[in-house]
């Protein structure tokens, strides 16, 4: 899918003959993670988006693990595999950890359902199909851990494609008229939004529900209630003043009727004083 002119960003994978012998074994608490930071300033501010706006929609429960730059583990052929999506969304775990350093799919829980991965200048692993070791990212979401949404956005340019896992290997997936993805797994749209959040101003990824609606980050969440309470604000305001020009109306239609009255009870008072007696008339 690519959400915006430009070249598309989808590479063939090449289809491999002989399935690896993949197990799931407990990561040891002495083997080393990459720790180094991140490739760019944008990409964590671009997975803390999407975290942020499932949170505030009630989306996220304590079972789910979603996090970025985390490694996911299996054992390939007997050798250990550490990929870190920038992004992953994992729908149960079997038990909750504080300080989870990586995740076994199948030991420790669920398979991840979506990963995303964000292009940079510097990488190109995200469609690597290399199956020795160490094998590429495509080749390891799609053969080994079977994920069945494989995100890749290219941030600098807003091209987006979702792939989707069927028959066993990853099938692009088109566009809704808005240039949104359907994800079934999350019952959610996935998109491309442009415009600024905290210091970043470019393209991002955004939710929206199954009726079309964005799924708001914190700041727009405030600045909805913000117009929502001047909204009514101002309904009570005209309230107000449509209440006082019904009190001025009762009012002048008061006057008048008392004006009615004091000339009636003068006309009578002239007729009696001419002899005349009004309830004659």
């Amino acid at each position: 899918m690519v959400t915006t002119p430009g070249a598309p960003i989808t590479q063939t994978p090449v289809t491999q003959a002989v399935a690896p012998i993949v197990t799931w074994e407990a990561l040891p608490d002495d083997v080393p993670l990459d720790d180094e930071p991140v490739e760019n300033t944008g990409q964590p501010l671009l997975a803390g988006a999407l975290r942020e706006s499932l949170e505030l929609a009630g989306f996220i429960q304590p079972e789910m693990l979603i996090a970025s730059n985390f490694g996911l583990c299996a054992t390939v052929n007997g050798d250990l595999v550490i990929k870190a999506p920038d992004w992953v969304y994992v729908p149960s775990v079997s038990t909750l950890e504080a300080d989870r350093r990586s995740y076994t799919p199948n030991l420790q829980g669920a398979t991840p359902i979506v990963v995303m991965e964000f292009l940079s200048h510097k990488d190109g692993g995200e469609y690597s199909v290399k199956r020795t070791f160490p094998p590429g990212k495509w080749f390891f979401y799609e053969q080994i851990l079977k994920i069945p949404v494989y995100v890749i956005f290219e941030p600098a340019e807003g091209l987006l494609e979702v792939h989707q896992l069927t028959a066993g290997r990853y099938e692009l997936q088109p566009p809704t008229p808005e240039n949104r993805v359907w994800l079934a797994e999350m019952g959610l749209f996935l998109g491309i939004w442009q415009g600024a959040k905290e210091e970043r101003t470019g393209y991002w990824l955004r939710w929206w529900d199954e009726a079309g609606n964005l799924l708001p980050w914190a700041v727009e969440q405030i600045e909805q209630e913000r117009q929502r309470a001047e909204q009514e604000s101002q309904r009570a305001e005209q309230e107000s003043q449509r209440a006082e020009q019904e009190y001025q109306r009762a009012e002048q239609e008061r006057q008048r009727a008392e004006e009615e009255r004091q000339r009636a009870e003068r006309l009578a008072e002239y007729l009696r004083s001419q002899g005349i007696n009004p309830d004659s008339l």
